[in-house]
C-alpha cells in the first residue's frame, strides 16, 4: 500500500503500515484491504456528473498537516494567523483561498447526540466561529475527516464512516467550504461506497463544498472518481525531501489525462519553506506542481515563512499556469538521464514548458517549440517565469539547468517575437569537481538561440575571494548569428587549503538585440573541492559524499535507513547477517562519490533491510562516469544479500543507485552493507 496519512514519528507511520492488513476497527490502518478496483487502462474521463461550478480550477490554499501535524500550535490562533496573512502578504490576490484544519481538531469522541465535538483547548470559540473569521477577510475554511470509523492519528478522533450526513450537516452548519476525506481505519468497506456516500451527504447539505479524496491512489480513484470528488490523491503522503517529492511526480505525470477542471489528480501538499529541500529544490517543486495542475495547498507555517518562501509561493506568472482555465495537466515530452521536458497546453495556445533536472550535477536540457505541440512559425517568444524576462527563439528551447533545478518558460507562436532580444543559452562544459591547489580547465559557451543576432557580446566567469580564474581565449564576439557560440576557455584555481565543499560559479554573458536593448544573461553554478580517495581498500561509509538523494530521511553511514532525522536507524541487518559497516538508504537513493580516475573497485553486499519484514522490493546500481558498471535486477526480502562488484576504472565519480522495484518506495529501507572502494 502507499504511505497513508503520514505521521509525526518513524514508529507511527511504518507500525501504521504493517498494521494495513487488519480489519479490527481499533487498528491505525485497514485501507490496505480494500480490494482494488478492477478497471479498463487509464482514459479521460467524460465530463464529471460534479458539473457543480466547484473547483473549476486547481484548489488553492493552506493545510496545517505537513507543518505541524498533531501539535499544540494547531490551534485557532494558527488558523487566523494564517487567514490574516494570506491578506496582509497579498497571497489572497495571487489565488489562494482555502484555509484548512487537518487531523487533531476534535475530540476523541461524540456528543450524546452523536455529533462531532471541536477540541475546546484548540478551538475554544468553536469551528464556526473560526470559519466566520475566515470568510470575512473574504477566504474559505476546510475541514478534515476520514472514512472510517476512526481518522488516521493514533489518538482515535471520530471517523464518519456510518455518520456521513450527520457529520456532512455539521460541517454545512459551520460554513465549512472544502472536506479533505482520508482513508483509515475503513473496515475494508469498498473504497467507491465510502467515497460516494459522503458525496451524497455533501450535495444533501445543499452547500458548495469542494470534496478532496485522500485514498492515496489505493484504488485508482482518476479512474472512477470523477463524479464523485473535485479532487483525489494519487500517491501516499509527500515527505519535506528531496527523494519523496521527486517519487510523487514519478507517479503522479502519467495521469495527465485524467485530470480537468472540476477533477484533478493531487499529488498532496506543499513543502515549500519547511526546510528539507534548498530554496532551488522548492521551486523545483512549485514548478512541477503548477505544470501538473495540481492543487496549491501551502503546508508550512507562513508565521515562520522566511522571503524567499514568500517569493516562491507568491510567483504569480508560475500560479497562472497551474490555474489556467483550459485546465490541463502537463505531460512528459522526454525524460532521459534526469533530463526532463514536461510541457503544458495553456488556453491561450501557448505552452508552459518545465526544463527540470533531476539529477546531481548542471545539465543541459533542450527541445524544440515543434515538440512541445507548438505550430510551425518564423520565431517563438520566450518567457522565463522565474527571472521575469522575455526573449525570441527560432525554435529551440533549452537552458543548462542547475542541480536539482528547472526552467519554467511559457512559449507562444507569437508575432511580436521582434520585439525582443534573443534568447542566449549559457553553458560551462568540463568537469566542476577541482582538487585545490590543482589547475582546471573549463569552457564557457553563449549561444545565440534567437532570430535576430545577439552583438556586442562579452563573457566573464566569477568564482570565490582568492580563487583564480583566467581567460585563455576569446571573451567577446562582434555578433553572434542564430545557433552560433562563441566558447571561452578559463583556467580556475582553488587557492591551497580550501575546504572540501561545494562553491560558488557565476557565468555572465552580456549583449545587444537589434534594436539596442541591453541584456544580461547569468547562469548560476556550482563547482565542488573535492580531496583525492586515499589509496587502498576504505569503507564507503567512512569516505566524504559529493551528493545524497533518499526517498525518506538522510543516508545513514553504519545504520540502517530511520526515516527520519539523521542517527534514527538500527544496525545493518539483511538475511538475519548484521553488518557493522555500509550504507542505509531508502530508495529512491543515489549516493555519489569522487574517485579521480584514480579507483578499480566497489564491492558490496546488498539488499532489503530486516526490519521491514516481508515488504519492499529493490534494484541496486553502480554507475561509474555514469556507465552502468553492476546491477542486480529487482530484489525482494526473499533474496539473499546479493553480493556486487563493479570495476569503476577511471571514473572520475561513482553512482550508487536504490531504485524501487517498480512499485513505489514504501517499504524499500535498502543497505550497501560492508560497502568498498579500492584505489
Amino acid at each position: 500500500m502507499r504511505h497513508p496519512h503520514t505521521r509525526t514519528t518513524r514508529t507511527t507511520r511504518t507500525t501504521r503500515r504493517r498494521l494495513a492488513g487488519a480489519l479490527t476497527a481499533g487498528l491505525l490502518c485497514t485501507a490496505g484491504l480494500a480490494a482494488p478496483a478492477v478497471a479498463a487502462p487509464a482514459q479521460a474521463p467524460a465530463t464529471p456528473a460534479l458539473a457543480d461550478g466547484l473547483a473549476l480550477t486547481p484548489p488553492m490554499g493552506f493545510n496545517n498537516w505537513n507543518s505541524t501535524h498533531c501539535r499544540a500550535d494547531f490551534n485557532e490562533a494558527m488558523v487566523k494567523g494564517i487567514a490574516d496573512l494570506f491578506v496582509a502578504k497579498g497571497l489572497k490576490n495571487a489565488g489562494y483561498q482555502y484555509v484548512n484544519l487537518d487531523d487533531c481538531w476534535a475530540l476523541p469522541d461524540r456528543d450524546a447526540n452523536g455529533k462531532l465535538v471541536p477540541d475546546p483547548a484548540r478551538f475554544p470559540n468553536g469551528i464556526k466561529a473560526v470559519a466566520d473569521y475566515v470568510h470575512a477577510k473574504g477566504l474559505k475554511l476546510g475541514i478534515y475527516t476520514s472514512a472510517g470509523v476512526k481518522t488516521c492519528n493514533s489518538a482515535g478522533f471520530p471517523g464518519a464512516l456510518g455518520h456521513e450526513y450527520s457529520d456532512a450537516r455539521q460541517f454545512a452548519d459551520w460554513g465549512v467550504d472544502y472536506l479533505k476525506y482520508d482513508n483509515c481505519n475503513n473496515l475494508g468497506v469498498d473504497a467507491k461506497q465510502r467515497y460516494r456516500t459522503m458525496r451524497d451527504a455533501l450535495k444533501a447539505t445543499g452547500r458548495p463544498i469542494v470534496y478532496s479524496i485522500c485514498e492515496w491512489g489505493e484504488n485508482k480513484p482518476w479512474e472512477w472518481a470523477a463524479d464523485v470528488g473535485h479532487l483525489w490523491r494519487t500517491t501516499g503522503d509527500i515527505s519535506d525531501n528531496w527523494g519523496s517529492m521527486v517519487s510523487i511526480l514519478k507517479q503522479n505525470l502519467p495521469l495527465a489525462p485524467n485530470a480537468g477542471p472540476g477533477h484533478w489528480n493531487d499529488p498532496d501538499m506543499l513543502e515549500v519553506g519547511n526546510g528539507g529541500m534548498t530554496d532551488t529544490e522548492y521551486r523545483s517543486h512549485f514548478s512541477l506542481w503548477s505544470v501538473m495542475a495540481a492543487p496549491l495547498l501551502i503546508g508550512t507555517d507562513l508565521r515562520k515563512a522566511t522571503q524567499a518562501t514568500f517569493d516562491i509561493l507568491d510567483n504569480k506568472e508560475v500560479i497562472a499556469v497551474d490555474q489556467d482555465p483550459l485546465g490541463k495537466q502537463g505531460t512528459v515530452v522526454s525524460s532521459a538521464g534526469g533530463r526532463w521536458v514536461i510541457a503544458k497546453e495553456l488556453k491561450d495556445g501557448s505552452r508552459a514548458v518545465a526544463l527540470f533536472n533531476e539529477s546531481g550535477t548542471a545539465q543541459r536540457i533542450a527541445t524544440t517549440a515543434t515538440a512541445v505541440g507548438l505550430p510551425g512559425a518564423p520565431a517563438y517568444t520566450l518567457r522565463d517565469l522565474w527571472r521575469h524576462s522575455g526573449s525570441n527563439t527560432a525554435g529551440t528551447i533549452a537552458a543548462t539547468v542547475p542541480a536539482h533545478g528547472t526552467v519554467l518558460l511559457r512559449v507562444a507562436a507569437d508575432r511580436r517575437w521582434a520585439a525582443y532580444p534573443p534568447a542566449a543559452e549559457l553553458g560551462l562544459d568540463g568537469s566542476p569537481l577541482l582538487e585545490a591547489a590543482t589547475p582546471a580547465t573549463l569552457t564557457g559557451t553563449v549561444t545565440d538561440l534567437g532570430r535576430t543576432p545577439a552583438r556586442g557580446v562579452s563573457v566573464s566567469l566569477t568564482a570565490p575571494d582568492g580563487w583564480t580564474v583566467r581567460p585563455t581565449t576569446a571573451t567577446t564576439a562582434a555578433a553572434l548569428a542564430t545557433g552560433r557560440t562563441l566558447r571561452t576557455e578559463w583556467n580556475v584555481t582553488a587557492p591551497a587549503g580550501t575546504p572540501t565543499g561545494s562553491y560558488d560559479l557565476t557565468l555572465r554573458a552580456r549583449y545587444r538585440s537589434p534594436s539596442g536593448q541591453r541584456v544580461t544573461a547569468a547562469l548560476p553554478l556550482t563547482a565542488s573541492v573535492v580531496v583525492r580517495p586515499p589509496a587502498g581498500t576504505s569503507y564507503l561509509s567512512d569516505l566524504p559524499w559529493l551528493s545524497t538523494t533518499n526517498g525518506w530521511g538522510p543516508v545513514e553511514r553504519d545504520t540502517s535507513n530511520g526515516e527520519n532525522a539523521a542517527g534514527d536507524g538500527h544496525p545493518i541487518t539483511v538475511g538475519g547477517a548484521v553488518y557493522a559497516k555500509g550504507l542505509g538508504v531508502h530508495a529512491e537513493s543515489a549516493v555519489e562519490f569522487y574517485t579521480g580516475g584514480r579507483c578499480s573497485t566497489v564491492t558490496a553486499r546488498v539488499g532489503l533491510d530486516d526490519e521491514t519484514g516481508t515488504r519492499g522490493t529493490v534494484a541496486f546500481e553502480i554507475l561509474a562516469d555514469g556507465r552502468k558498471a553492476a546491477s542486480t535486477g529487482v530484489l525482494t526480502h526473499a533474496t539473499p544479500a546479493q553480493a556486487m562488484s563493479a570495476d569503476v576504472t577511471g571514473a572520475q565519480v561513482v553512482r550508487l543507485v536504490v531504485t524501487d522495484g517498480g512499485d513505489g518506495i514504501d517499504y524499500d529501507h535498502a543497505d550497501w552493507a560492508d560497502a568498498k572502494l579500492t584505489c
